[in-house]
């Protein structure tokens, strides 16, 4: 708060109150008036870490991030390890039902009640070959007929939208990717350390 802004003169012609009851009463309703003020101004911040670079984990940080967007908000995703897979010119993204118990397998196409099925996945199948072609294909079948945009339309979204993409510079020198493969639109190649500090000061921060 500043002090200042809270002790500023009052208009020529206002009285301030002279016992010390009224007096507080005043300076409590001019604190609560300027809370509600810096409250009303403030434009909310999301800053979102990315480490997953599957089909099925790159939907949170895109739709988490056009959406806050939509809705005015600051918003910035910072592409880790294999989150990074999710800003390259190439998207070759897969859905891994290995070690992904949790997911449904779910028909696109059919009768209502054969696609309201939700179909286990046994860990042998998994491992079959071209069992995760086959996931990938059924999950973007799945998306398409429900009408919901793809991974590349998402972050086209952000991208207008004007969502912050930053990529950890730390883990391109590991798995010694080029910044040439690549979106253009990454706004900063940084550390861990310069981003948490972005971080610190959001008032939503995520984690996927």
């Amino acid at each position: 708060m500043n002090v200042a802004k809270l002790h500023a003169p009052e208009p020529a012609g206002t009285a301030l109150p002279t016992d010390l009851a009224s007096l507080e009463a005043w300076f409590d309703q001019r604190l609560d008036e300027k809370l509600a003020q810096r409250e009303a101004e403030h434009v909310p911040t999301l800053a979102i870490i990315a480490t997953k670079g599957t089909m099925d984990m790159a939907y949170p940080p895109f739709i988490l991030a056009s959406t806050a967007a939509a809705l005015g908000w600051n918003a910035s995703i910072f592409f880790t390890f294999y989150g990074l897979e999710l800003v390259k010119k190439d998207l070759g993204l897969k859905v891994s039902p290995l070690g992904n118990p949790a997911m449904p397998m779910k028909m696109p196409f059919g009768p209502d009640w054969l696609k309201r099925i939700n179909m286990p996945i046994p860990t042998l199948a998994a491992n079959l070959p071209g069992f995760e072609s086959l996931a990938t294909r059924m999950m973007s079948q799945t998306v398409k007929a429900k009408g919901v945009p793809s991974i590349q339309e998402l972050r086209d979204i952000c991208v207008e939208s004007g969502v912050r993409l930053v990529a950890c510079q730390m883990t391109v020198d590991l798995f010694n990717y080029r910044q040439d493969e690549f979106i253009p639109e990454i706004a900063e190649w940084i550390g861990a350390t310069s981003y948490l500090g972005e971080a610190r000061k959001a008032d939503v921060c995520l984690f996927i």
